[in-house]
């Protein structure tokens, strides 16, 4: 804490400690309005001291969310990096795995997803693990329940890029056509899709995404690393590089 805003606190303390001694505990008004009076003049003349206080809040904040998201990383691996009813592209038996939490319907995921597309075709020990996180709305559900279903019919990668390179508003006919377009069998995906293992799986990723304080999309893990946001190829090659040598 500042040392300027310790000396207004301790101002304040001996106005308090300076006030008789009377059967009521709380201020009376006249002792409250001479506080409020020097702790107001203060901050008005020192304004620095609030920005100093505020980015110390602000610090304390991300390191009491990173802690956090170490400990959850730590306790949860094996349902980030290994959940069964999460889809795996790239090389499944990769030494490294890059899990992404994203929205069908989320312009960022699209925009970062030729990086995630050339990072896997250029490393072939890259291991991706797909996180559906439909958090922009019923049509961005629905999207995440056809690709889940989507696996179903070994289609879930080619949807899933299909989906991806869908520019413009995204609604359920929209997700349905794409389907289509790529050979799912419409009628079969409209019963798999509301199987109660699919609901497991998206209910399971929302728990995740909120115990790791992830707020939007993209989100990528890798390693011990979280990386909130789209992020150029380059950026996602060194989070791997870092993991590797670990």
């Amino acid at each position: 804490m500042p040392l300027r805003l310790l000396a207004v606190l301790a101002l304040c303390a001996a106005a308090l400690a300076a006030r008789p001694a009377t059967a009521a505990d709380d201020l009376t008004p006249a002792q409250k309005k001479a506080i409020e009076a020097v702790v107001h003049d203060y901050l008005m003349n020192h304004p620095e001291v609030l920005i100093d206080a505020l980015q110390a809040a602000e610090d304390k904040i991300k390191s009491d969310a990173e802690a956090k998201a170490a400990k959850v990383l730590n306790e949860r691996h094996r349902e980030i990096f290994d959940n069964p009813d999460s889809p795996v592209g790239g090389n499944p038996k990769g030494d490294v795995s890059l899990v992404e939490f994203f929205d069908y319907r989320c312009p960022y995921c699209k925009q970062v997803e030729p990086s995630v597309e050339a990072l896997i075709a250029q490393d072939h020990k890259l291991r991706v693990v797909y996180k559906e996180f439909p958090v922009l709305g019923p049509a961005s559900t629905t999207a995440a329940r056809v690709a889940l279903a989507a696996r179903k019919q070994g289609k879930y990668e080619a949807f899933h890029t299909a989906m991806m390179a869908t520019k413009g508003q995204i609604g359920d006919d929209t997700v349905y056509a794409v389907a289509g377009k790529v050979g799912l069998d419409l009628d079969r995906v409209k019963r798999d899709m509301t199987a109660p293992e699919i609901d497991k799986e998206l209910k399971a990723n929302l728990a995740l995404a909120d115990a790791l304080d992830l707020r939007g999309t993209p989100a990528f893990i890798v390693g011990s690393r979280i990386i909130p946001g789209a992020v150029e190829l380059d950026g996602l090659k060194q989070a791997v590089a870092e993991a590797r040598g670990k």
